[in-house]
């Protein structure tokens, strides 16, 4: 019997290996070229009928070149895989799987408990750890250092603000901006779980022996409607210790209602807490009670002065190549510099390192186009891109014949290369170039422009120790003129030019200590003022105010201290100092009494390069988190900040014949301190993040302008000036709903802003030396932002926006005087014009899903106003037959209908 038994047993066995080898010995033609694994794996599943299983990140960036005739599946394995460094093992059942080290005989059940997987779709093999480092000579510290880049799979772009975290530990860092990371751990197998918005969350076991590199390709993440989507980072909002901070990335800047159609970063930014503009047209932003000057307006590291297109209706930065907005309200990292009020930083991408691809978008008054790729190899990347305005043909739609006869349009232009040297060491090159020109009833020319320039070389020096070394040129220019009148034939022009050379450093000794350390420097050239004679007969007098230069520079370190879970610590100084250099010829004005012609004492003139005056001085950064549970963190930070420049306008918000000036002898730099302390929550399964921030924030040397200040070509400036004194004070109030069907946020800021002149030598008091509301003082702001998709192709999304109106100056009264009716004017500021409110709404439908298909289409249509509410943005008085008439200016009186088709290919 038992001899029976072990026949059967044989002639199954001998059956069971002779159907393996007519699997694998089915032969095949096979031809390759440089094809991604990917693709490889489901050709040959097509050509040998069997199954391939394989850990994707580890051969993502694999290409295959074979050439096979008549080849059995192990043939084209071995010829695939000799020499690679990777090994293959195919199971009696020709299921196929690849790995970096040879395989043992399979056990039945290795797949899965119950045999072969459902899923017929999954093709990752449940991974084994991934060694990193090396233990010979073993760690001489017990530690070892991890670091690596976080990217997309798709497009091979970095991913910054990604979570990695220890599962089990408790511990996690962030990756930085350009997706690099760095972990310490003791040598042993851990978990880690990398996450990020918008991304599928992946889990990898890792072996660490020793210090060693790791990188991470994630996969976006596809929504389902009746789901949950995987969480950014959760609780990066508690964990963290900078407070004021908001951070945005493009998804998100995508999804709200944009004025014409055209997505707008700083229309997004607005509507955050903490954050209002003076005004419907108008991209300069007031955060926190501070000017819109005192905003440090960045754009991949390049100094954006105005940042408005077309009236102020679009932004300078084109969404097609921003990767992200960072928002510094209330702790504002040592590395940044040179503003009072808060730090703007708007990075681009990198570009497509797999393929070549490209963004369009039509709309009724713009066009935009962009494309991406590797050049040559996915070690150089470049994105270029442009946008282009024909708002002139809607001009000469309009009846009146006034506005006919003006002219309006802007383009810009970006450029973005990036070439990777090595692991360690990637330049990139960063070009922006942006001119508006605008003309009213062919009269006045109206242009001005951006021109920047930046070069980096990032060097990672090693897993711990990292550098960026940056310089360039940044200008801003505008020009004014007019040849309507042949005798007045004129232009005017402005000009600042800087010059930057900047060395950021990050070293991670461990995970308790982040410590960044830097040298920045800066030299200005400023052109105050040029006025020509345009024209054979104009009788303009040319006058050229002498240019202005300055040096300023900055020392800075910083510390990002983990105490214990529950406390964080982050404390820094910035040591700033600015050098006014001749040639420059100095005034000096008796003591005690107003500036003037008639107090001019004596001068003093200093040759070029002279040091006219120093300014010096300390800025100290300091927050602190302290975590009451799992859902629940309290912080609080104190700034102090200087600022060297000066904006000099009558007018409160950005305009394009807005000039700076330099601190000098006269005018002294600005200087500013802020506290604040906050409470964030997350409640359901951190669904929803709540949080509170109080601020307090004083300022001094802040200027004000006499009454009939002139400003434009006036070489004594400090004449016409007036030095104030300010605090201003608030609380922000945040609720978002960042996952499901419906998401979005409710901003709510309470906010005060005071000035109080504080120039002993005025000469004049403003409001009899009392307190008097800023410009930009708007105690109650309300955004409601919203997004509802319907499915994977529908979606809608609804903006409301309410704020009390601005401070204004009316008059009081009136008096003859020399036969003519004047206005008494009352206090600074002492009336506001009527409060704002508006509504947006917008439906966004996308083309089909369909993975492989040329191009991806998508339909953005809405309403801007769309209860066509005749909000006030100024008003002003005229005098008509000798009676004087007061008026409410309205940017848009009515509803604003767009429509805009987007494209990627």
């Amino acid at each position: 019997m038992n001899n029976r038994i072990h026949y059967i047993l044989l002639l199954l066995l001998l059956l069971w290996v002779q159907a393996a080898t007519a699997q694998t010995g089915k032969r095949a033609d096979a031809s390759f070229s440089k094809t991604p694994f990917r693709k490889f794996a489901a050709k040959v599943e097509e050509l040998y009928g069997c199954r391939m299983f394989f850990i994707e990140p580890s051969l993502d960036s694999v290409a295959v070149s074979a050439t096979l005739k008549a080849a059995t599946l192990p043939e084209l394995l071995e010829a695939v895989t000799s020499g690679s460094g990777y090994h293959f093992a195919i199971d009696p059942d020709n299921n196929v799987f690849i790995t970096t080290t040879p395989l043992k005989p399979l056990a039945a059940n290795f797949f899965s408990p119950g045999g072969r997987t459902a899923d017929t779709t999954r093709r990752q093999l449940q991974p084994q750890a991934v060694v990193v480092g090396s233990a010979k000579g073993g760690t001489a510290k017990n530690r070892a250092t991890l670091a690596g880049y976080i990217r997309q799979r798709k497009n091979g772009e970095s991913i910054g603000g990604a979570q990695i975290q220890v599962v089990g530990a408790g511990n996690s860092v962030l990756a930085a901006n350009d997706g690099f990371y760095t972990l310490n751990l003791a040598p042993g197998r851990y978990t880690l779980r990398i996450s990020s918005t918008g991304m599928q969350e992946t889990e990898l076991p890792v072996q660490v022996l020793g210090d060693g590199r790791l990188n991470f390709e994630l996969d976006e993440q596809i929504t389902s409607l009746r789901g949950v989507t995987v969480y950014s980072g959760r609780n990066t909002n508690l964990r963290t210790t900078q407070m004021g901070i908001e951070k945005l990335n493009i998804r998100t800047i995508k999804q709200l209602p944009a004025l014409m159609g055209e997505v707008d970063v700083l229309r997004v930014v607005m509507a955050l807490p903490g954050v209002s503009t003076i005004g419907e047209a108008s991209t300069g932003i007031n955060v926190r009670g501070g000017a819109a000057s005192q905003n440090l307006m960045l754009y991949d590291g390049a100094t954006i002065y105005n940042p408005a297109h077309l009236f102020g209706f679009f932004a300078a930065y084109n969404p097609d190549m921003v990767k992200g907005v960072d928002l510094y309200k209330s702790f504002v990292p040592e590395k940044y510099g040179g503003r009072l009020s808060a730090v703007l930083d708007v990075s681009t991408r990198e570009g497509n390192r797999k393929q070549v691809s490209g963004n369009a978008g039509v709309g009724l008054l713009t066009s935009r186009v962009s494309l991406e790729g590797p050049l040559g190899s996915d070690k150089t990347t470049f994105l270029v891109g442009g946008r282009t305005t024909y708002s002139n043909w809607l001009l000469r739609q309009l009846p009146r014949g006034v506005y006919r006869n003006s002219a309006a349009s802007f383009s810009d232009a970006d450029l973005h290369l990036q070439h990777r040297i090595d692991d360690r060491n990637t330049l990139s090159l960063t070009g922006y170039f942006s001119q508006d020109d605008f003309r009213f009833n062919n009269d006045t020319n109206y242009a001005y422009g951006n021109r920047n320039v930046n070069l980096k070389w990032k060097r990672q020096f090693s897993n711990r120790l990292t550098g960026m070394f940056s310089g360039g040129l940044d200008r801003y220019g505008f020009d004014v003129g007019s040849q309507s009148n042949s005798v007045n034939g004129f232009a005017l022009s402005f000009g600042i030019t800087q010059l930057f050379l900047r060395s950021d450093f990050t070293y991670i000794p461990n995970n308790k200590h982040t410590l960044s350390f830097g040298l920045h420097t800066m030299r200005y050239k400023l052109q105050p003022g040029e006025l020509v004679p345009q024209g054979k007969e104009s009788l303009v007098a040319g006058r050229k105010i002498a240019a202005e230069q300055a040096l300023e520079s900055a020392l800075y370190l910083g510390d990002q201290v983990t105490v214990n879970s529950k406390l964080s610590v982050n404390a820094g100084i910035r040591l700033s100092a600015f050098q006014y250099l001749g040639p420059r010829t100095v005034y000096r004005y008796v003591a005690g009494l107003p500036r003037s012609q008639n107090t001019v004492q004596d001068s003093a003139y200093y040759g070029r390069g002279k040091l006219v005056k120093n300014w010096m001085g300390p800025e100290f950064r300091f927050s602190a988190r302290y975590s009451l549970n799992a859902q629940t963190s309290m912080k609080m930070g104190v700034n102090t900040l200087r600022q060297y420049l000066h904006m000099l306008s009558t007018s409160a918000a950005i305009s394009p014949v807005d000039s700076w000036k330099l601190s000098d002898n006269h005018i002294r730099p600005q200087v500013g301190e802020q506290a604040s302390l906050g409470i964030y929550r997350n409640t359901r399964n951190n669904v929803l993040e709540l949080s509170v921030e109080a601020y307090y924030k004083r300022m001094r040397h802040f200027l004000d302008y006499k009454s009939g200040a002139v400003l434009v070509l006036n070489e004594r400036v400090e004449r016409d000036v007036v030095n104030t004194k300010g605090y201003a004070y608030g609380a922000e109030l945040l609720v978002r709903k960042t996952t499901g069907k419906l998401n979005g946020w409710i901003a709510y800021t309470f906010s005060r802003s005071w000035l109080r002149l504080d120039d002993p030598i005025a000469g004049e008091q403003i409001n009899r030396g009392k307190a008097y509301p800023a410009d930009f003082d708007k105690p109650h702001n309300l955004n409601v932002v919203t997004n509802y998709r319907f499915s994977h192709r529908f979606s809608a999304s609804a903006n409301l926006v309410y704020n009390t109106g601005r401070p204004v100056t009316l008059p009081i009264g009136s008096f003859v005087l020399g036969g003519a009716q004047r206005l008494l004017y009352g206090d600074r500021n002492s009336h506001r014009i009527p409060d704002y409110f508006r509504t947006d709404l917008s439906f966004n439908v996308e083309g089909n899903h369909k993975v492989h298909q040329r191009t991806h289409n998508a339909w953005s249509f809405g309403v801007y106003n769309m209860l066509a509410r005749r909000n006030v943005y100024s008003v002003y008085f005229v005098q008509e037959q000798n009676e004087i008439k007061g008026y409410q200016l309205s940017i848009f009186a009515t509803a604003i209908p767009f429509v805009t088709f987007n494209i990627r290919f």
